[in-house]
């Protein structure tokens, strides 16, 4: 089952497992915080989660839904290491995992079909991939080769039924970027939430979420600080990862 340097890691908080390669991929905090920040509705629902990855978001979304989730991934070894993961996880009739390109992806699941779309898009512009040890698929992952940040917002729009909702995870730094993208393509934001490293530093990732055509009303949520004084995660993200004691 398991390729080359793949392990089979513990999602300890859902009590699910998932395969990840540390020359592949492997899931980052930043697709945790995605997955408990996105609105999902409970029972009945269509979700889409754009540039999954191996499956991290469909799988820690599934312990908070019973809606229907596909997972859209550019890369052939990473939607097979998704699949996999479904397959273990005994989640096939929930989940469903889609080799594609995000850009199309609307076209071929179809235009306003679906509740919530989440996405966590390559972050950094093409320009400054500055690593050149980076494997081809870490490449792709973190940086606009292929999918830039208007396009993933675009195709979430094209995606969500009016009054949908989409999420994304994104650097702290495209703050204005996300909202003028989001603007653009009728997704009212309405949430934002920053990720700061530690008490006293800067933020480096946000979390924002948009109602399609939704009306302007914006709420700051509370920051979220990842690492405490001494060094290990706080409470909060403790409890994101392991659960609850």
């Amino acid at each position: 089952m398991l390729l080359d340097d793949e392990r089979l890691d513990y999602l300890l908080a859902e009590d699910l497992r998932i395969i990840q390669s540390p020359s592949v991929f492997s899931f980052s905090l930043d697709a945790v915080l995605l997955a408990r920040f996105a609105y999902v509705p409970l029972k009945r629902g269509k979700i889409v989660d754009l540039c999954t990855g191996n499956g991290a978001i469909p799988l820690f979304l599934s312990a908070r839904t019973e809606s229907s989730i596909i997972g859209v991934e550019l890369q052939e070894r990473l939607a097979y290491m998704a699949r996999r993961s479904v397959e273990y996880n005994g989640l096939h009739q929930q989940i469903s995992i889609i080799e594609g390109d995000v850009k199309e992806i609307p076209a071929q699941l179809g235009i306003e079909k679906f509740d919530v779309v989440t996405c966590n898009p390559p972050y950094f512009p093409a320009h400054e991939m500055s690593d050149k040890n980076l494997s081809e698929h870490m490449a792709i992952a973190r940086h606009e080769l292929y999918l830039t940040l208007d396009e993933s917002v675009e195709a979430a729009s094209k995606l969500l039924k009016q009054g949908g909702k989409a999420a994304f995870v994104h650097r702290s730094g495209r703050l204005i970027d996300i909202i003028t993208a989001m603007r653009a393509n009728r997704l009212e934001p309405k949430r934002v939430r920053l990720i700061y490293p530690k008490a006293g530093k800067e933020a480096n990732t946000l979390l924002i979420e948009g109602i399609k055509d939704g009306k302007p009303d914006l709420k700051i949520l509370p920051p979220l600080i990842v690492y405490g004084e001494n060094g290990e995660y706080t409470e909060e993200v403790r409890e994101l990862l392991y659960g609850s004691e």
